[in-house]
Parts: structure tokens; C-alpha cells; sequence
């Protein structure tokens, strides 16, 4: 990082819990496919489904929830799951707070924008009815990579259809899952916690909220994220 000097160049915004309040919207789903299973979501494994990509959420379920995971089961648990969540999705989905204020301000200021989800296209479609197409210049959908976060295929994949370098991005993220990927990446990492907390990090971000998010806060997250890059090096 010292060989370079990070210019903010592009943002790169998650979706469910960073932009979107949806994160509900899933639970209702994920514990409606636990019944369907015979069992009860835990609160311990709806944590660990938070930000998950759809196949590693329902590897999570089946196993510990301890159902056997013949392909069969989990290929009918995978179409209830997108079937009942297209049914919440269908109509207005709550905004998480500033997230609308947040994206007007990094448009106003010229700066491009990818959403990145590791959530599948055919929903996510869904949410852009919500969020609007016309704020991103590009999407990126957890089934049009390799894998889904926490691996960063999703942001590098971002950036290359954006023509930027990633570290010259900052990604905004609410998860572990989600900042475990853009971290990887190489992004500049913006933390809002939505359902879960994040570990603190000397090399990241970590705000309560959106509200009052500017340019400057994106800038300060990547100079952050090279001293701390730098202060390693020493």
C-alpha cells in the first residue's frame, strides 16, 4: 500500500441489512423453511445465516439443524425458501436509515456505484424495484460468481465490470460474512452492523448508522485502511 496512494474511485454497496431492511424479510423465511424440516430455528444458527450466500445458508440449516441433506431435501428446501421470499419481496421493502440519503450522496458526487449481493438475481431483481435500477451502474448476484461471500469474487467482479481497481473502492457492509469478502478484496470496508455486531477493526470503519454518511467519511475509510496497511509493514 505504501507504493500507492488509494484514490477514492467507486462504491460498492451490499444489500440486505446495508441498504435494505430485509434482512426480516429472510427471517420469516428461513424460519418458515425450519418447520417445514421438522425443527426450530435457534438463535444461534440464524446468526450464522446472516449475509450467507443461498447454498452455503442452506448447507448451514441442514446441518445444524441436523437434518440429512440428501439432494433431493435440499433442493425442494431451496425452492420454498426463494418461493416465500419472493412473496415478501413482492411490494415496497423497508430502507435501512440514510441508506437513501447515503446513495443520493455518493451519485450527486459523480462517484460510480455496483451493488453486490449474495443474493440470486431473480430476487434481487425484486429489491431494485425498491432501491431503483438508475442508483447503480452495475449489480453483481451471489449465483453470477464462482462463490458467494465471504469469498470476494462478488467485489472483485464488481470492480472489473466498474474499470476500477478495487482498492480504490470502499465497500459498505453489514455483516461478517459481507466485510470478511470485501476485506479480502481489498476494498476500503464501511461497517454498519444491522442484526448482528462486527468485531471492531483497526483497518476498517464501523459506524451506528448511514445517516450523515458524506464524501469524506468514504475517503477517511480508505486512508484508514492504508495506515493501518502501512503500520503492518513496519
Amino acid at each position: 500500500m505504501s507504493a500507492r496512494m488509494a484514490q477514492l474511485a467507486g462504491v460498492l454497496w451490499d444489500m440486505d441489512g446495508t441498504l435494505l431492511d430485509s434482512e426480516k424479510l429472510w427471517d420469516i423465511g428461513v424460519r418458515e423453511l425450519a418447520r417445514e424440516l421438522g425443527r426450530e430455528m435457534t438463535r444461534e444458527v440464524r446468526h450464522a445465516l446472516i449475509g450467507a450466500s443461498g447454498a452455503d445458508a442452506l448447507r448451514i440449516m441442514f446441518t445444524e439443524l441436523g437434518v440429512d441433506p440428501h439432494p433431493e431435501a435440499v433442493e425442494a428446501a431451496g425452492a420454498f425458501l426463494e418461493q416465500r421470499v419472493t412473496e415478501l419481496m413482492t411490494g415496497p421493502i423497508p430502507w435501512r436509515p440514510g441508506a437513501v440519503e447515503a446513495l443520493e450522496m455518493v451519485r450527486a458526487a459523480g462517484l460510480p456505484c455496483a451493488l453486490v449481493t449474495n443474493t440470486k438475481r431473480s430476487l434481487t431483481e425484486l429489491a431494485l424495484e425498491t432501491l431503483g435500477r438508475h442508483r447503480f451502474d452495475v449489480s453483481v448476484c451471489g449465483d453470477e460468481v464462482p462463490h458467494g461471500k465471504p469469498d470476494p469474487a462478488g467485489y472483485l467482479r464488481a470492480a472489473q465490470l466498474l474499470g476500477l481497481d478495487v482498492r480504490d473502492c470502499v465497500a459498505v457492509e453489514d455483516s461478517v460474512t459481507g466485510v470478511a469478502a470485501a476485506t479480502a478484496a481489498g476494498c476500503g470496508v464501511i461497517v454498519v452492523p444491522c442484526e448482528i455486531p462486527v468485531p471492531p477493526d483497526p483497518a476498517r470503519t464501523h459506524r451506528d448508522t448511514l445517516i450523515g454518511l458524506s464524501r469524506d467519511d468514504l475517503e477517511l475509510c480508505l486512508r484508514t485502511r492504508r495506515q493501518y496497511a502501512e503500520s503492518r509493514m513496519c
